[in-house]
């Protein structure tokens, strides 16, 4: 084989590689499910998930395949993202001990969130540390947009609105409408639009550019949550990493 040919092959395998590290994030967990959210052959995709196993990329649980901790060691090692949560350490475990809630640090990838850092019990929710929920349906992913681009936006109403609950927002019309609302108030709410019987209360984290970085929140049992109560402490947190970050210049 010449080096143009090896490069190009090389090139398809890690192509390859992405699109299932992209199926299993999204939540194809079969090989065969995989290969259809892929759109590759399922003896490629065997393969080269026994390769990603070996390597700790991913990992197989019975007939399961997910993301593995190889991953999140290297995610862990990001410059931005590691600066980000050594600045909002400090910030949310003061949060949680005034709130006794559950704490999300998020930043948005494409048109998902991302979870940097939680702290408190799970309660029973999707989100997990590293993991990825569509921005629409949480409060840290709606209070991120609500600041962000006009195409981010977009690109998240053309990527699909998927309703979580009967409260989850599926149009591009509420969506508009609630993004409106949250600017004019400085924070968001999630009333049980990604998990029922669990609300949150976000807020806006802004870089040294001022343009939206992240999104904080405090989480709970919805009984539980005040959102006028919970409001002023979770903005007030997010200018003090807000501030940090400018101080700071991240």
């Amino acid at each position: 084989m010449r080096p143009d040919e090896r490069t190009t092959a090389d090139d398809g395998v890690i192509a390859r590689a992405s699109a299932i590290l992209d199926a299993v994030a999204k939540g194809a967990s079969g090989v065969r499910a995989i290969a259809r959210a892929s759109d590759l052959p399922v003896s490629s995709v065997h393969r080269l998930v026994a390769q990603l196993v070996e390597v700790q990329v991913l990992e197989r649980l019975d007939d399961r395949i997910r993301l593995g901790p190889k991953l999140f060691e290297l995610g862990t090692q990001v410059p931005a993202h590691r600066d980000l949560r050594d600045a909002a350490d400090p910030v949310m475990e003061d949060l949680r001990a005034a709130t006794h809630h559950r704490v999300h640090l998020a930043m948005l990838d494409g048109v998902d969130v991302v979870y940097l850092k939680i702290l408190g019990p799970n309660l029973g929710l999707g989100s997990r540390l590293g993991g990825r929920l569509p921005a629409h349906a949480t409060g840290v992913g709606k209070v991120m947009l609500a600041y962000s681009p006009m195409a981010t936006v977009r690109a998240r109403v053309e990527a699909g609105l998927p309703r979580f609950t009967p409260r989850t927002i599926t149009t591009p019309g509420q969506l508009t409408q609630e993004l409106r609302k949250i600017r004019s108030v400085g924070m968001a709410l999630d009333l049980e639009e990604s998990t029922v019987g669990v609300s949150c209360v976000a807020a806006p984290v802004f870089g040294s550019d001022r343009k939206i970085r992240a999104g904080l929140s405090v989480t709970g049992p919805t009984r539980s949550i005040d959102p006028a109560h919970l409001g002023i402490a979770v903005r007030t947190a997010a200018f003090t990493l807000s501030r940090t970050l400018r101080d700071s210049g991240l």
